[in-house]
């Protein structure tokens, strides 16, 4: 059985069929660029990549090892030096005596066993793990240890010179800025804010929603970390007075990210926002994967089907419209539909569907785009987000003349979406003919099932839920696995599909209670309703219920 090909042992145990294999071999010979079995098979979709890892470790007789839920001791994991644990992809995780155990996803390489031994005089026992956890790894057991004395860098204003680019280009500063981002996308972080104060600048991270502590640095600091970002994101580092917008790419555990930067003057210099955009490098989402309860997911499908109409993604910045959308037009793009966005700015590039990108400094504004768009032979427009009332009546007028259209607003729930279009300025008998539906949105926090704490609800809970008796529910404790007793979030979703007595309401000029009272009692399931499902299936808490529908 040792000797049998892993392609073949995968078959025999069941995990992948004769016809998948071939088709990874087919793949591994026509790509011609070197890539092992297990990597073709995982990028495939054959086998995720903890399966394969674990079944690699069946047939090798090595074990295997899951570092997301291991303890790495820092100072274990630098007995191997950074370079050789990042050029090999190993990782120390424990040493007994003169013995390393190295985790590695290629544990028949005796060639990097070697290496280590040689550069450490330690002897290796090798474990098996996925390449994807022993990058992350690698990266938080060396990260901040080579920064050198951040604290002691001062100088003077920075001025828009060659001397100063180079002044700022000093390797400590470089590596703060690099290792900042960095931390911040290992622990899942979608914004960074790096804030000056009197005697120090605070720099917090937005994970899961809320924002945390990252570190704290000296203030002499503060002016070379944030001339550093504006440099490499294509600000004027020179002007300090006006907030200014940039980006840049950074490549973080093989993930290729694109890096949003705002600053703004402050009290004590500038405050630097930094947003992490995932790339095309990691995959758009499946409908299916949006956390949609069935009832809303069937009427989600069905919409996204109609020939011609406006489908409206609602809620606040963050709430994960652009995930939905794009979801969506991943369902939709096929060879023979024509799909063009305009979007400011293009946040994931998706293949097969045409993308533009807003530039208003040139003249190309999303009203432009969009008239442009409609004489390049459409059958789905994708809108960023409907701004203005110009932008939503080219949209709704592209709706009324054949096309589907999708975009995003800013708006609480479902049914106020409807009365802001009217309020825009948008007749209302054209609202009422073109908008097939509305999807509300907003994302909780998951419990973390290790830790969470049963107890029964209260009368005031229950009301809040709209129940009339005690059901079980859950609190957040908080373990070394998650922090804070959540790990990752969900999405809630509220839809409202126009149907014939909807539109009718619309056409009539209707509120927002007439039009959410018959949404209702055509099935519509409202967010509060939604997340109270949640609550009561042991998902989320009670504090995630009131922070996101609580409404005086």
């Amino acid at each position: 059985m040792r000797n049998i090909r892993i392609g073949d042992y995968l078959v025999e145990e069941g995990h992948i069929s004769p016809e998948q294999l071939q088709q990874v071999l087919d793949h591994q010979h026509e790509s011609g660029d070197g890539k092992r079995f297990g990597e073709v098979l995982v990028e495939m979709g054959f086998m995720s990549d903890v399966k394969f890892a674990q079944a690699l470790s069946g047939k090798l007789k090595v074990p295997y090892v899951d570092l997301n839920s291991v303890d790495i001791d820092g100072e274990i994991a630098r007995k191997v030096p950074q370079d050789l644990a990042e050029r090999n992809c190993v990782i120390a995780i424990n040493m007994t005596g003169r013995r390393l155990t190295v985790a590695t996803d290629d544990p028949v390489n005796f060639n990097i066993l070697e290496d280590i031994k040689v550069k450490t005089g330690y002897d290796c026992i090798p474990v098996l793990a996925t390449r994807a956890a022993i990058k992350k790894a690698v990266g938080k057991a060396y990260q901040m240890s080579d920064l050198g004395d951040i604290d002691g860098i001062a100088g003077p204003e920075v001025v828009d010179d060659d001397e100063s680019k180079d002044r700022v280009e000093s390797a400590p500063i470089v590596k703060l800025a690099t290792q900042i981002v960095e931390n911040a996308f290992r622990m899942e972080a979608t914004d960074i804010h790096i804030e000056p104060f009197e005697k120090y600048t605070q720099i917090r991270v937005r994970v899961n929603g809320d924002l945390m502590q990252l570190m704290n640095v000296s203030s002499n600091v503060q002016n070379q970390l944030s001339t550093r970002l504006k440099l490499i994101s294509g600000m004027n580092i020179a002007e300090k007075r006006i907030p200014q917008d940039g980006r840049f790419s950074q490549t973080v555990d093989g993930i290729p990210l694109d890096v949003r930067v705002s600053s703004l003057p402050m009290v004590h210099g500038e405050k630097i926002v930094i947003r992490i955009l995932s790339t095309g490098a990691i995959k758009t989402r499946r409908l299916q994967d949006l956390g949609m309860s069935d009832y809303n997911y069937q009427l989600f499908t069905s919409m996204i089907k109609c020939p011609h109409g406006v489908i409206l993604v609602t809620g606040p910045t963050g709430s994960g419209k652009s995930t939905t959308l794009y979801a969506a037009l991943g369902a939709i793009a096929r060879p023979d539909v024509n799909v063009v966005t305009v979007e400011d700015p293009v946040e994931k590039q998706m293949e097969g569907i045409n993308q533009c990108q807003v530039n208003v400094k040139s003249g190309m504004t999303f009203s432009a785009a969009l008239r442009s768009i409609l004489r390049q032979d459409p059958d789905v427009i994708m809108i960023g987000e409907m701004r203005d009332g110009e932008t939503a009546e080219i949209g709704i007028r592209a709706a009324i003349t054949g096309h589907l259209v999708l975009s995003t607003l800013h708006t609480n729930d479902a049914a106020s979406t409807i009365v802001r279009l009217v309020d825009m300025g948008i007749p209302a008998y054209m609202v009422a003919s073109s908008l097939i539906g509305v999807v509300a949105q907003r994302l909780v926090k998951v419990l973390c099932p290790k830790c969470r704490k049963q107890r029964m609800s209260t009368e005031e809970e229950n009301k809040l839920m709209h129940i009339d008796h005690s059901v079980p529910i859950y609190d957040a404790c908080g373990c070394s696995e998650c922090g804070n007793g959540y790990r990752g979030r969900t999405a809630i979703h509220e839809i409202i599909h126009c149907s014939a007595g909807i539109s009718t309401l619309i056409a009539n000029g209707a509120g927002k209670e007439e039009i959410e009272q018959l949404a209702r009692a055509n099935g519509t399931k409202l967010l509060r309703d939604n997340v109270s499902d949640l609550v009561m299936q042991g998902v989320t808490s009670m504090d995630e219920l009131v922070r996101v529908t609580y409404a005086v």
